[in-house]
C-alpha cells in the first residue's frame, strides 16, 4: 500500500485489510473447531466460518466497486491475534474439555472484536463517502459479527465457564 491521499483510498485499503483478517481467522477456526468439546461451541465455530465467507464475498464486491484490483492486503493486526490464539489453544492449551473451551471462546472474541471494529470503521468511511449501499452492507456485517460475539458471551456465561469452574 502506498501512502493514501484520499478517504476513498483509505476505505479501499480497509476493505482489503478486512479480507485478509477474515481469511486468517477462518483458517484458524478450521483448526480450532475440532478441539472444542461443547457441542454448541463447535456449532457456533462452524457457523462463524460460513459468516466469514459471506462477509469476505461482500468485501470482494465492495473492493471491485471501488475500481480497485480485487486483492487483499496482509493484515498484521489479525496476524497477531491468530498467533496468540494458536499459542493459547493449539500449542499450550489444556487437553480437550471445558478449560480449553473457555480459552477458545476468549480467543474467538478477541478476533471477533477486531472484526467489529474494522467493519464498523469501513461502514463509517462508506457513509462519509456517500456510499449508501456499501454502508448498509457493512453495517449488516457488523451487526452479524456482533451477534456472534453476544452468542459466545451467553454460551460462556450460562454453560462453558460454569463447567470450567467445576472441572
Amino acid at each position: 500500500m502506498s501512502k493514501p491521499e484520499t478517504l476513498r483510498e483509505i476505505y479501499a485499503d480497509e476493505l482489503k485489510d478486512l479480507w485478509s483478517a477474515n481469511d486468517q481467522m477462518s483458517r484458524l477456526l478450521g483448526k480450532i473447531v475440532s478441539e472444542a468439546s461443547d457441542g454448541s461451541l463447535k456449532e457456533m465455530l462452524a457457523k462463524s466460518q460460513e459468516g466469514i465467507a459471506k462477509h469476505t464475498d461482500t468485501l470482494k464486491e465492495l473492493i471491485a466497486g471501488q475500481d480497485e484490483t480485487v486483492a487483499k492486503e496482509h493484515c498484521k493486526g489479525m496476524e497477531g491475534l491468530v498467533a496468540e490464539a494458536t499459542k493459547h489453544v493449539l500449542e499450550e492449551g489444556p487437553d480437550k474439555g471445558p478449560l480449553l473451551d473457555v480459552i477458545i471462546i476468549a480467543q474467538y472474541q478477541r478476533m471477533t472484536h477486531y472484526g467489529i471494529a474494522g467493519f464498523g470503521t469501513a461502514a463509517a468511511y462508506a457513509r462519509a463517502l456517500g456510499l449508501d449501499d456499501d454502508e448498509t452492507r457493512l453495517k449488516g456485517a457488523t451487526k452479524e459479527i456482533h451477534g456472534g460475539d453476544e452468542y459466545m458471551n451467553k454460551l460462556a456465561e450460562t454453560g462453558v465457564n460454569l463447567q470450567a469452574k467445576a472441572a
